[in-house]
């Protein structure tokens, strides 16, 4: 018997049907019935925003291996600052990856 979730002949699935699971669950909102998400503007963003997220976290954890003691801004802030850029490039990873397997997906259901 086969696996429907890693068979590579299966059906495509439509973005209507896409959800994290396959199936989504019945509409509570008032959005309308055919809302989408953009996903070409997400990937925009995410392919711009990734590598600057990553360059800044090196910028900001070079300037903090380089920082004094007496430097303003201190090691601390330049430390979180890194940190928050390496977050936000892991964010926008991921953002990726989802958007790029979503987008696969839409294009197997329009044949």
């Amino acid at each position: 018997m086969r696996d429907p979730h890693t068979d590579p002949t299966r059906e495509p699935v439509s973005r209507a049907r896409s959800g994290t699971i396959g199936r989504r669950s019945p509409r509570t909102g008032t959005e309308p019935v055919t809302a989408r998400s953009p996903l070409r503007l997400r990937l925009l963003l995410a392919a711009v925003f990734l590598p600057l997220f990553v360059a800044g976290a090196a910028l900001f954890g070079v300037w903090a291996a380089g920082a004094d003691a007496g430097d303003s801004p201190g090691r601390g802030p330049l430390i979180l600052l890194a940190v928050v850029c390496g977050v936000l490039a892991l964010t926008a990873l991921l953002d990726l990856v989802v958007v790029l397997r979503r987008l696969r997906r839409e294009r197997g259901a329009a044949r």
